[in-house]
């Protein structure tokens, strides 16, 4: 536990996952299908939780690979623009490219359509990984994608295995896609081995159930989990709240009950409120439900990055909000 603490106490973070670029219909409320007009701005898991990090007094790098063209250029330039640090992205040539996801700001059969054929960030080596100054840093993290494809898959364990041997701790948001892997046994195989080998589990009730074999059993799994010294885990259940299970202990934290106008973007979010709130010392009940207030400004708001709160917005959206709701 100490070693998780210290790490995300350094507040400096290496992050390995994909950047994109979001379109998202514009005004809010508009259908794509019906859409005479997208807005455009960086998207990807990881790319997020840089840009959530950064806006909430963090340092973080991402750690990935962009197709070498206009939307590769797009991705790193809007990541500069949030103030993360791309020295470890590399643009990549031939027919790979950055993912692309379509969707709009309304909660009723909400559509985002995501792009993901030969993605550019499956192409990160093993050689890319052995680059980084892990000395850098003081926490790894990954979102669960990375492990979906080679030579992905390997180099990420591979980043795993340089964190250690720097000391860092390694944070691990299960982010399970479905349509990224080439099966369901493959990916629970695979996320299982990366959460024994992470220090920081997060995830949500379908994500666990998944890697559990049933969603009733997603809980237990969470628990077993967390049953190593040293490890915390994060079981998130929506509208329910949170369990989180530290040192032998079940925290249960509730939400920040908003208007929502789209439900992608609250993970990502969350992640970044609660690895910020840990490193400016706040009690991990706290920090939970930081990270829970963030993914509720951020649903409530069009796009992902940039409806990523600022310490400020975050300080002014708990101040003004009667929740969090009861825990469940």
């Amino acid at each position: 536990m100490s070693n998780l603490l210290e790490g995300i106490k350094g507040n400096r973070f290496a992050v390995f996952g994909r950047a994109g670029m979001d379109m998202f219909a514009d005004p809010i409320g508009t259908k794509s299908e019906h859409a005479e007009s997208f807005r455009a701005d960086l998207g990807g898991s990881s790319a997020n939780i840089c840009a959530g990090l950064v806006k909430l007094g963090s340092q973080a790098a991402l750690v990935t690979s962009v197709s070498d063209d206009a939307v590769g250029r797009f991705c790193v330039n809007r990541l500069q623009h949030y103030g993360v640090d791309t020295c470890y992205v590399r643009a990549v040539g031939g027919e790979a490219r950055c993912s692309l996801a379509v969707y709009e700001s309304c909660i009723e059969d909400f559509q985002n359509v995501i792009y993901r054929n030969g993605a550019a960030d499956f192409q990160v080596t093993e050689a890319d990984m052995d680059a980084v100054d892990y000395s850098a840093f003081t926490a790894l993290i990954t979102a669960g994608t990375v492990f979906a494809a080679e030579p992905s898959r390997g180099a990420t364990f591979r980043a795993f295995e340089n964190a250690r041997a720097a000391g860092l701790p390694v944070i691990f948001d299960i982010d399970y896609r479905p349509y990224s892997w080439p099966s369901p046994d493959v990916a629970a195989e695979v996320l299982s081995r990366a959460g024994e080998e992470s220090d920081l589990i997060v995830g949500n009730d379908e994500e666990f159930g998944f890697m559990a074999g049933g969603i009733e059993k997603g809980l237990d799994k969470a628990r077993e989990l967390a049953a190593q010294s040293g490890r915390i885990v994060i079981y998130k259940m929506g509208e329910e709240g949170a369990v989180t299970f530290s040192g032998g202990e079940e925290i249960r934290t509730g939400i920040y009950p908003v208007t929502a106008v789209k439900p992608n973007g609250a993970g990502d979010s969350f992640m970044a409120g609660l690895l910020s709130s840990m490193a400016a010392g706040y009690s991990l009940r706290d920090a939970v439900l930081r990270g829970s207030a963030c993914a509720s400004i951020v649903v409530s708001q069009p796009g992902c990055a940039p409806a990523m709160p600022t310490t400020p917005q975050l300080e002014d959206f708990i101040a003004s909000h009667p929740g969090p709701s009861e825990a469940a």
